[in-house]
């Protein structure tokens, strides 16, 4: 794949868009568990960390793309093999690598010719416009 990276600027608006979804279903499942007269506080944490921690490894290994990559028309792929979404596994360890590195996994971005991240050389993944 020659020259079809995601920018910069397409991640982070893709980060933001996610960001507004996540928080989305969080605000429904408060709803629907406010339905119930009570429900531990327990529940609601593993609740919460489960759609924080599996939204974008779920999506991107089934899909190639979350919400907000997909509105943005960009998708993550093997590196090697940019017709294949990355698997679960790897998905998981690219997200908690993004998350912990945060900003400074992003701004690495220029870096390099095939616009790849810290968590995209961990994953061996590559972030392509559509």
């Amino acid at each position: 794949m020659k020259g079809n990276y995601a920018l910069l600027i397409d991640r982070i608006k893709s980060a933001v868009i996610d960001s507004i979804v996540i928080i989305g279903f969080m605000y429904a499942f408060t709803e629907i568990l406010s339905l119930f007269d009570t429900v531990p506080n327990y529940v609601r944490i593993i609740l919460f960390l489960f759609i924080f921690l599996i939204y974008e490894p779920l999506l991107v290994s089934l899909f190639g793309q979350s919400i907000g990559h997909s509105y943005i028309k960009i998708k993550v792929v093997r590196d090697t093999e940019s017709q294949k979404n990355i698997s679960f596994p790897v998905a998981v360890i690219r997200f908690l690598c993004k998350v912990f590195l945060g900003w400074l996994s992003l701004l690495t971005v220029t870096g390099n010719k095939k616009k790849k991240a810290i968590h995209d050389l961990i994953a061996n993944s590559i972030v392509i416009k559509q």
